[in-house]
């Protein structure tokens, strides 16, 4: 089991932050949303915070994130179960510190993009609660 978390950061306008896979990841060029594994002794929302600071050089109180639904998917030899949080409030601008380019999506407009199949199941949910 790999348990992992994912933002989903929500500006103004509804619009919700991917980032892009860099070249020579897996999944490379692929949009996703920001996140990573949780280490051990790590709750999802510390993981959460820690993972928006180095991808994105943000700041996020842990205490905000707001838990909105889940994905799960086979990856390989293991099993990928991703948890998905809605941010709303974060300090600094987003800036693709791992990825190689950042966007501002309406949910309904993600279904046009090549995404991770556990993001995929993700954007339903977006497009009811957005």
């Amino acid at each position: 089991m790999l348990p992992v978390v994912a933002a989903a950061l929500v500006d103004g306008e509804g619009r919700v932050l991917l980032q892009r896979r860099p070249p020579g990841k897996q999944m490379a060029d692929l949009w996703e949303f920001p996140g990573g594994k949780i280490e051990p002794g790590e709750s999802p929302e510390a993981a959460l915070a820690r993972e928006l600071a180095e991808e994105l050089a943000i700041t996020v109180d842990p205490a905000t994130a707001i838990p909105l639904t889940f994905a799960s998917a086979a990856l390989g030899q293991r099993h990928l179960l991703l948890l998905l949080y809605l941010i709303r409030d974060w300090q600094g601008e987003p800036r693709p510190l791992e990825a190689s380019a950042l966007a501002w999506v309406l949910p309904q407009d993600m279904h046009a993009l090549a995404m991770p199949p556990a993001d995929v199941p993700l954007v339903a949910m977006l497009e009811r609660l957005l």
